[in-house]
């Protein structure tokens, strides 16, 4: 008993840290893609909740806001407000060169003064004559700072709207066509006698262990030569829906075959006896009974063509009537990785549909990857 409860406490720990290797990047992602651009570029997430410091820099006024008392000429103003500044520069190379309330004495002869507020006061005997602000970096307090603006840029981007509906012609008919053709061929393989079966099986299993990224150039040659053949592009939705198709149907057999073999024989036997044929103990037997596994590979099928790039990006182009939810969000960062603050955000706008996929049929996840481990009698 007593080695029973160690390792069912062992088990409990285990699947504890599992669960929170999971969560933790999860609630971070969301912690981030509700905070402000800035402070997300300076520190990681679970500094959300505390004030950080951050080096921006800013701009004074411009000649055009420039008084004029005595024989001094003067420009005031906020650089920041509500906000306390820790230090300041006037060159980028020492940003944190003054202490604020101190003043500096420029290249030009003016004098800079900085307050811990956020104002500022520039004087020389001479006028502003640029009509652009002086340049200055502060290191400043900032307060922690929550906003949507992330979730609203990503979703009022042109053509995001179009890639979710691009996204949803690609993912349903990818997901139901290998579960329809894995269901017969799993019945087949599981009730069915014939010759070569066991050698079908084998291959179907080695099919699983090939890299799908060796396949796709052949695949797409393939298509290409068929294509021109029959006047048709290769980059299509249906070819598209049969790239999954192929890349998802030995796992589907395999998961599908282990559960349906699983039933009771007998219940098929009975049947048999009765007259039915294979079709109608298939569509009034087996799929009823099936539910389970079907939902099963239904939602990791869904996940993976939902979340897919690489296919997408083979086998369909970029226009705003094929481009999917990935490639299109892939494109908002620009070629060089600019405005990548947007990816938390994007993240979760991308994994709303699958979560709630994955929630509404999660009750029969365990079942049906579970149900074919032991032999029925």
């Amino acid at each position: 008993m007593k080695r029973f409860r160690i390792g069912s406490l062992l088990a409990n720990l285990a699947l504890l840290a599992l669960v929170l290797i999971w969560t933790l990047p999860t609630f971070g992602l969301l912690v981030s893609s509700v905070r402000d651009k800035d402070q997300l570029a300076e520190s990681g997430w679970w500094t959300a909740l505390s004030s950080s410091e951050v080096v921006e820099q800013l701009r004074t006024a411009g000649r055009d806001q420039q008084l004029q008392e005595g024989d001094e000429y003067v420009l005031r103003g906020a650089l920041l407000s509500g906000t306390e500044i820790l230090r300041w520069g006037s060159n980028s190379r020492a940003p944190e060169a003054n202490q604020p309330n101190t003043s500096e004495v420029l290249r030009s002869g003016a004098t800079l003064t900085v307050f811990a507020d956020g104002r500022y006061e520039w004087r020389h005997s001479e006028p502003y004559a640029r009509s652009r602000g002086l340049r200055v970096f502060v290191v400043a307090q900032m307060p922690p700072k929550f906003t949507f603006d992330n979730y609203i840029e990503v979703l009022t981007s042109e053509g995001v709207a179009q890639a979710f509906i691009n996204t949803f012609t690609v993912t349903i008919p990818a997901t139901f066509i290998p579960i329809m053709i894995a269901a017969f061929a799993a019945y087949a393989l599981s009730w069915m006698r014939f010759r070569g079966r066991a050698t079908l099986v084998a291959m179907i299993l080695a099919l699983m262990v090939v890299p799908l990224q060796m396949s796709l150039i052949p695949l797409l040659q393939l298509y290409n030569s068929i294509g021109g053949w029959f006047g048709v592009s290769a980059k299509s939705y249906p070819g598209i829906w049969l790239a999954h198709t192929a890349f998802g149907l030995p796992l589907a057999i395999y998961l599908l075959r282990n559960y349906i073999a699983s039933l009771p024989g007998d219940l098929i036997e009975s049947a048999r006896i009765d007259g039915a044929t294979h079709f109608q103990i298939f569509v009034k037997m087996i799929l009823p009974l099936s539910i389970p596994a079907l939902a099963s590979f239904a939602i990791f099928q869904f996940l993976w063509v939902w979340n897919d790039l690489l296919v997408a990006l083979v086998f369909l182009g970029k226009s705003p009537e094929e481009i999917v939810l990935t490639s299109k969000l892939r494109e908002l960062l620009g070629s060089r990785g600019d405005n990548w603050e947007i990816l938390t955000a994007s993240a979760f706008v991308s994994i709303v549909v699958p979560l709630t996929v994955f929630f509404s049929l999660q009750r029969y996840f365990v079942r049906g990857l579970l149900a074919g481990s032991v032999k029925g009698g």
